[in-house]
């Protein structure tokens, strides 16, 4: 094992099951938008014959030194550093709607959680950050330090999805500054008691690294600018980890738009260009979350671009 394998540890979630689903064409053109240490983006080569082609996205530059190394010298593969919400500006024009497949593996990254000096975990201390890369400007000190209570009440409450967020929100502007992931999460357990207290610490460092990294604004710009890149026919595989995710997803694979609302012509076709093919949610074997608790909360979503069908006048 490589020096980079080691140090970038992350287990990729629903491995088989989603590299099935997404490779329908070995020749094709695949997009992991999410690369991280490369696991998913070695089970796609493997299924792809010479001609395949994969390319990897992420923002991390240490996620996509660890994929390169793991990868090694594949003509079949390349990276591109970025975030996946500006995909269709990333993605060579040439290859604009000839795309077979797009991968989106969401949230944090096991590895970028053990770094206490990333700010993402609570369980070591250490700055507040949460950036996933530096292109990204806006940082956790800066959300927990000069948000107004209005704002930061309402991420913990939206992404959060913490039922104590006034109570925290408060307290926040109350305590301030504040300098580290630990102070953070001593101000959160001084308001929330009891047996549900670490799912509050939790849920409040969700929200904020939500902020810090637009991550579902992120996830709509993707979502919406697939449709530009993928070929009809086309697929795209989405694991989430919270239900905030999940219903983005879940609404724009089953219209296309993120209403959710399926438009009709002045006949009643359906306008839809994307369609869901996996029933419902895929969710990880109860013998992979033993292996790997982390894969517990993943839901994965499967739909493919189709030709909508000819306005009749």
């Amino acid at each position: 094992m490589t020096k980079h394998e080691t140090e970038y540890k992350h287990v990729p979630v629903l491995l088989n099951e989603s590299v099935e689903q997404l490779v329908t064409d070995p020749g094709g053109i695949y997009v992991d938008c999410t690369l991280g240490g490369g696991g998913h983006a070695l089970e796609i080569l493997s299924h792809l014959n010479n001609n395949g082609q994969l390319i990897g996205i992420d923002q991390d530059d240490e996620a996509l030194e660890a994929a390169r190394t793991r990868i090694g010298n594949d003509s079949r593969f390349s990276s591109i550093k970025g975030n996946f919400g500006y995909l269709s500006r990333l993605l060579p024009p040439e290859i604009h709607g000839e795309v077979s497949g797009i991968l989106l593996d969401l949230g944090v990254s096991t590895h970028q959680i053990s770094q206490g000096e990333r700010g993402f975990s609570f369980q070591e201390d250490g700055p507040l950050d949460m950036r996933m890369s530096n292109l990204r400007g806006v940082s956790a000190h800066q959300v927990v330090n000069e948000y107004s209570y209005e704002d930061l009440r309402d991420i913990i409450f939206h992404y959060g999805e913490e039922r104590l967020s006034r109570q925290i929100a408060s307290k926040i502007i109350e305590e301030r500054p504040v300098e580290t992931t630990g102070e953070l999460r001593d101000i959160i357990e001084s308001v929330v008691h009891g047996p549900h207290q670490i799912k509050s610490v939790a849920r409040v460092f969700q929200g904020i690294r939500i902020e810090v990294n637009r991550e579902l604004d992120m996830l709509r710009e993707v979502l919406e600018q697939s449709l530009e890149v993928l070929k009809i026919g086309g697929r795209i595989v989405a694991i989430s980890y919270h239900s905030l995710e999940d219903r983005i997803v879940k609404r724009f694979f089953k219209a296309g738009n993120h209403q959710g609302k399926i438009e009709k012509d002045f006949y009643g076709h359906e306008l839809t260009p994307i369609k869901s093919l996996s029933n419902g949610i895929i969710r990880p074997t109860d013998e992979e979350v033993e292996r790997n608790p982390a894969a517990r909360s993943a839901k994965m979503r499967v739909a493919e671009k189709i030709d909508q069908p000819e306005v009749q006048t």
